[in-house]
């Protein structure tokens, strides 16, 4: 079982990011903590905690897309090398802003926007270069799962131990190690031995390239449906985070200990799911798991309506975590194992905005209904319209799987 979970680190390249990440996602989570705490602290507004997410996040869904041409492009090795430096510059700014005592809300939406705009580049330069770590494309569907692993053990610890830095030191050390952490990542990188990429025919023209990303995604129905519905469980439920300190402060009647006890439950989650998908041997059965993963996180956000205490808080939250992870991994699997390397770019553009497109948009939105209603009846709407869109693609799963049958048993065969 063990070596079946940890395959793809047979591979050299896999080992070196794997090891690299490791202590870079860490620090990345300890930010986000320190970040979505402090603009509550300087705002107590449901409001303001909705635009720094909103500014935070959207840049990446409107740039994604032209990144991902780009990427297609340009040396993904060295894209992602010149990405982490960015970011690491990005977290070194928060720790003077934050240690100097400059720090206002409006700091926080400007640098959370910086970031998003490196993610833009980042992120299908990442999910793209995996096939180039990997030599045995059957290991891949595994380093997939194990990256959503290591992301989320550190999702799992990120929130625990930046609640006892924070309660100790305040936000600046968060900030600290993050831009820290960043050294080991480009370190992993700059020890790989990567083997060139072949070059592909460009038609010169970016928007051409972009609208060939488009019409490609189009002419595969179940990779056109599963992006949709990674969009709407974005929008609905991948801005969660945005109200858990109003649901910590006002509901559970906590402080930073409640609220990374919910982040770090919604990371165990994740973590669980995580392994599940890294012990799987095949694609086949994808479809029903990024369904059940769907009704899972509506389910567990309507639940929030009985959530009264962080004794009914924390396993609803530990569910959010794993449905929308497993998720979001599942779609990416789907993703890698059928699209053309030479498209690889421009698709994860497309998977950017399918992620991250709906997160700042829902961050803004459930930021001003629940300034409205409260964060605990938003949190129920928002669950109820995840489990109508995954209803709507259980009724198209079957047709679904009519049409991708041949796909499969190319992948997959008996």
């Amino acid at each position: 079982m063990v070596g079946r979970i940890g395959r793809a680190l047979r591979h050299r390249n896999y080992r070196l990011f794997f090891a690299g990440q490791g202590i870079s996602v860490l620090g990345t989570w300890l930010t986000q903590f320190a970040m979505v705490w402090m603009a509550y602290r300087l705002t107590h507004s449901e409001l303001m905690l909705g635009v720094v997410g909103f500014c935070g996040r959207v840049p990446t869904p409107i740039l994604a897309p032209f990144g991902g041409v780009l990427v297609d492009r340009w040396n993904r090795h060295r894209t992602i090398l010149v990405t982490q430096v960015l970011a690491m510059l990005q977290s070194v700014a928060l720790v003077v802003f934050a240690a100097t005592g400059m720090m206002t809300v409006w700091h926080l939406i400007v640098l959370g926007a910086v970031q998003a705009v490196i993610n833009a580049f980042d992120t299908p330069a990442r999910q793209s270069f995996l096939s180039q770590m990997i030599e045995d494309r059957a290991d891949l569907p595994n380093a997939i799962a194990l990256t959503s692993l290591l992301v989320n053990s550190a999702r799992l610890l990120g929130p625990v131990v930046a609640a006892v830095l924070v309660g100790l030191w305040g936000v600046t050390v968060c900030f600290t190690i993050d831009a820290a952490s960043y050294l080991a990542v480009i370190a992993s990188l700059l020890a790989m031995r990567v083997r060139p990429r072949p070059p592909s025919p460009r038609s010169g023209n970016v928007m051409a390239e972009l609208r060939e990303g488009f019409t490609y995604v189009w002419r595969f129905p179940l990779v056109r449906a599963v992006l949709l519905l990674l969009a709407s469980s974005s929008v609905l439920g991948g801005a969660y985070t945005t109200l858990l300190p109003v649901v910590a402060d006002t509901t559970l009647h906590g402080g930073a200990g409640t609220l990374g006890m919910l982040m770090g439950a919604a990371g165990f989650g994740a973590l669980t799911g995580a392994l599940y998908l890294a012990s799987r041997k095949t694609v086949r059965g994808l479809g029903t798991v990024i369904l059940c993963c769907s009704l899972g996180l509506g389910a567990g956000m309507i639940g929030f309506e009985l959530a009264s205490s962080p004794v009914v808080a924390v396993p609803l939250m530990f569910v959010i975590g794993m449905a929308l992870m497993m998720q979001m991994a599942a779609t990416n699997t789907l993703i890698q194992s059928v699209i053309d390397d030479r498209m690889l770019g421009r698709v994860f553009g497309l998977y950017g905005v399918a992620f991250f497109g709906g997160m700042p948009f829902g961050s803004l939105l459930q930021g001003a209904l629940a300034s409205q209603i409260g964060a605990v009846h938003t949190f129920a709407a928002s669950g109820v319209a995840c489990v109508a869109a995954g209803l709507a693609f259980a009724v198209a799963l079957p047709g679904l799987r009519q049409a991708s049958q041949g796909l499969y048993a190319r992948l997959d065969p008996p």
